[in-house]
């Protein structure tokens, strides 16, 4: 292995790492040889996801996980205490928990929808990054964090306005952190997914009319993977991203170049 990739002692947190790009992710951590903390706020799905990493990579000792809703201040808090306490250390965390829209058009959505969409997806990385940068300053040497954004940053979320926003303000908000932070060796970076068959887009992937509209579009030709995340999460994670910060990494098959 190319030694800089090495994860071997180090612990790394993955919110929504239950499922979808974040299982993806902890997969990956966990095969490059970091423990990880999953959270998620299914309790049922976010045990499942625990035992079958821990299967995985034969190792259960490694894979930790809890319950907790990143929109919650106290919960937050709390969550990160009890994995810096599994996991010994934090170098890694990645605020990848997020919702996503219900299709409604911008005048017919309530105030309430709006709010949900912004809890989660910003609040709750503001929460999570904030936990994280605190116990990297405080331990020293430095860290990660790594933010899911979507390209739903990039263009025009039509019927989604309010998660585009969410994501848009995720994506500005990591570079700023990544000069505010710098000077403690802590290091930000966004990744923007694109089309991925997750369980959220799944309504949307099988959906034929909009299969045939999208498809042609991605220059890959195919549906991207959960295991499309693994390198880049562990890039970001690892030695060698110890000079990139402030970025945003768009892993979409080509789609928002065509």
């Amino acid at each position: 292995m190319y030694s800089p990739f090495d994860l071997t002692g180090r612990g790394a947190v993955i919110t929504g790492g239950n499922g979808g790009i974040g299982l993806g992710m902890a997969r990956a951590l966990l095969s490059a040889g970091a423990s990880v903390a999953i959270w998620g706020s299914n309790p049922d799905k976010t045990k499942q996801a625990q035992q079958q990493l821990a299967a995985e990579c034969g190792d259960a000792a490694r894979v930790h996980a809890f319950v907790c809703d990143v929109g919650s201040e106290a919960e937050v808090e709390a969550t990160f205490a009890a994995s810096v306490q599994a996991l010994g250390q934090v170098h890694a965390c990645f605020a990848n928990a997020g919702v996503s829209g219900k299709g409604t058009p911008m005048m017919e959505m309530s105030l309430a929808e709006f709010q949900r969409v912004q809890r989660i997806n910003v609040e709750g990385v503001f929460l999570t990054f904030r936990a994280a940068a605190r116990h990297m300053v405080e331990r020293g040497g430095g860290g990660a964090l790594v933010a899911t954004a979507s390209t739903a940053a990039l263009e025009g979320a039509a019927r989604n306005s309010h998660y585009g926003a969410s994501k848009g303000a995720v994506t500005s908000y990591v570079r700023a952190l990544a000069m505010e932070l710098a000077r403690y060796r802590i290091r930000v970076n966004s990744v923007l997914p694109g089309w991925i068959v997750t369980e959220m887009t799944q309504k949307s992937v099988t959906n034929e009319k909009f299969a045939a509209a999208v498809m042609p579009r991605i220059p890959a030709r195919r549906w991207g993977d959960i295991d499309d995340f693994g390198g880049i999460a562990v890039y970001l994670a690892s030695d060698a991203s110890s000079y990139t910060t402030g970025e945003q990494f768009v892993i979409d098959g080509g789609y928002t170049k065509f």
